[in-house]
């Protein structure tokens, strides 16, 4: 699809992955509505990129509904590329996890991230086209020490997504699964600090390019699933 003049919304684009998914769609002239926890900084970021701020918690379930709305009511009632990248981590081995680190996690990165989906489905359905972005992570594909939570919530939305490419299909609606290996980001900093990038690792920069990308692809096709390496991690 051609991103410029299209209609997008990208949730945690306050930092990190989500502010260079934004940054990269509204220079190509997409009007695009990013949506994150801090109003402030929501609406700093927002300035600096030329996108729209929506603040809102997406782990609060009982606001999907209202912002979803919202949303579109901010894209003039339409949307054509949803890009779900907020995302958020608890790292413990097994014997120090709580019910809470499972409510917390799977909150925002399964049942609101799903159920915000949901509320946009309509749209996408009434225009019968559409693309939908799940930001998961190489932990939706491999489990790794300490990775309990967080990978179960990732291997949900693989599982997730696998489910909506066989039900979207007929509708044109095209439904990627990226999965990141290791960004330097503020991602799992209790002060939310953007760290430095490395040689060695992806920065945010490299996933909003693979991000683009698939949303620039002609719609009579669609990737499944993408999975990006750094070159030389050693």
């Amino acid at each position: 699809m051609n991103i410029k003049n299209s209609k997008i919304i990208v949730t945690g684009g306050s930092s990190g992955i989500g502010k260079a998914i934004a940054l990269q769609l509204a220079a190509q002239g997409a009007k695009v509505v990013i949506t994150g926890r801090d109003p402030e900084k929501l609406k700093q970021v927002a300035s600096e990129i030329g996108a729209i701020p929506l603040a809102f918690d997406i782990s609060d379930l009982n606001l999907i509904a209202a912002k979803a709305k919202e949303a579109l009511q901010l894209l003039d009632g339409t949307v054509d590329v949803l890009v779900n990248n907020a995302g958020i981590g608890t790292f413990k081995p097994l014997g120090a996890i709580s019910p809470e680190d499972f409510n917390s996690v799977f909150n925002t990165n399964v049942f609101g991230l799903a159920l915000f989906t949901q509320e946009l489905l309509p749209t996408f359905k009434k225009q019968q086209s559409g693309t939908i972005i799940n930001m998961a992570s190489t932990a939706s594909i491999k489990g790794f020490a300490n990775g309990t939570v967080y990978a179960a919530s990732k291997f949900a939305l693989r599982g997730m997504t696998q489910s909506w490419q066989a039900e979207l299909r007929r509708d044109n609606i095209r439904v990627c699964l990226i999965n990141p290996s290791e960004v330097t980001t503020a991602f799992a900093s209790p002060e939310r600090k953007e760290r430095e990038e490395l040689d060695k690792k992806l920065g945010s920069d490299d996933i909003a390019h693979a991000v683009t990308s698939v949303i620039e692809m002609r719609d009579k096709a669609f990737v499944p699933e993408l999975t990006v390496w750094a070159t030389n991690t050693f």
